[in-house]
């Protein structure tokens, strides 16, 4: 049977999943983006497209370097759920 403390637990799970995924990517343009701006603070330089263009390099770049850890992490998850289907119908 499905309970409300079921449905919190699996929602809570698939965000936390979310979340791992996408930290990488996350972090990677976090910090890219921090470093352009100190160095467009430190340049005086104001420019529009020098923030995105590297941050979009390195959030390529981050795909690239943990696109295996992130397929590994959606293909368990996915066959964790699929295993449990006839847990999750009584």
């Amino acid at each position: 049977m499905i309970t409300p403390d079921f449905v919190v637990s699996f929602a809570a799970e698939g965000l936390k999943m979310a979340l791992l995924i996408a930290g990488p990517m996350l972090g990677f343009g976090l910090v890219i983006g921090v470093a352009v701006s100190v160095f467009q603070a430190v340049t005086s330089i104001q420019e529009l497209t020098l923030t995105f263009i590297p941050k979009i390099l390195a959030v390529m770049l981050s795909i690239l370097i943990f696109f295996p850890w992130m397929i590994e992490m959606m293909i368990n998850y996915t066959a964790k759920i699929i295993i449990n289907i006839p847990m999750y119908v009584q």
